[in-house]
């Protein structure tokens, strides 16, 4: 991975505050934040709740715009004007499934958006829900699915549309920790594959640590910014139960939460007094 190429993605000092509801002074959530994702790399951003992770999120996925600094995908910048970002697929943390839909209909619904034929889009979403490990469930409808089963579902929805980069809000935070183990390892078999550039908020620092090749940590809102930048250096491919249990992974976790607590504690406090 050259450090001279031009990123996947770049938020280049962004700020994005929101206009008071009393309309007294508006609210900076994120402040001068520069935050780079190179060409297949795999960043996750840690910080305390309430810290702006998904804000910054929202301003990649181009549903936001900044108040101040530009977005850049693949080197070309950002506009507000033209719409989203077309380059990135978003998963969100909660299902973002049309419960009307079948499976598979669900699957290949961002195809059909697009205009591909019906026939071609349904291989495709077979094909998909055969490498999520949905083969045979295309027919059942989302309510008729355990929560993994709807995270495989999202994750294929996403996939299809061969997205450059994929956003990622913490898309495994309501399973539990079994399914989400298991939905962390598949997520890496299939990045893995062709290595499409993620940006991924969560709130658990060993799920960032497992999963990537940096984490970035945030301070405590308001006015959010960078405070850390930590290369994970542990070798791939993982398992992520398997992973947590090695020194590297423990020293790191030490280094990170070492950064991360005082903010954590600042964030905490400020909840207790609202």
């Amino acid at each position: 991975m050259a450090e001279a190429s031009v990123p996947a993605l770049a938020l280049n000092d962004i700020t994005c505050r929101f206009a008071a509801r009393d309309g007294g002074e508006p609210y900076t959530a994120v402040a001068d934040t520069t935050l780079i994702v190179r060409d297949g790399e795999f960043v996750s951003v840690v910080g305390p709740t309430g810290c702006g992770k998904s804000t910054l999120l929202n301003v990649a996925a181009g549903l936001l715009a900044p108040s101040a600094g530009i977005v850049e995908v693949h080197g070309e910048r950002l506009l507000p004007e033209l719409g989203v970002n077309r380059r990135a697929g978003y998963m969100f943390q909660a299902d973002a499934l049309m419960p009307w839909r079948r499976g598979i209909d669900n699957v290949v619904a961002g195809l059909e958006f697009r205009g591909v034929p019906r026939a071609q889009a349904l291989r495709q979403g077979e094909e998909w829900l055969r490498r999520v490990g949905l083969a045979g469930f295309g027919d059942r409808y989302p309510h008729q699915m355990s929560g993994g089963m709807r995270k495989r579902l999202a994750l294929a929805q996403t996939l299809i549309l061969s997205p450059d980069i994929l956003l990622m809000d913490e898309p495994f935070s309501a399973l539990d920790v079994q399914t989400r183990q298991l939905m962390e390892n598949e997520l890496l078999a299939l990045w893995a594959e062709n290595r499409k550039s993620v940006l991924f908020i969560t709130h658990d620092l060993e799920e960032a640590i497992a999963l990537s090749d940096r984490v970035v940590v945030l301070s405590a809102g308001p006015a959010t910014r960078p405070i850390g930048e930590f290369t994970v250096e542990l070798s791939r491919p993982r398992d992520v139960s398997e992973v947590r249990m090695t020194p590297g992974f423990a020293e790191l976790h030490r280094e990170i939460w070492h950064a991360m607590k005082e903010e954590v504690l600042k964030a905490y406090a400020r909840q207790r007094a609202a």
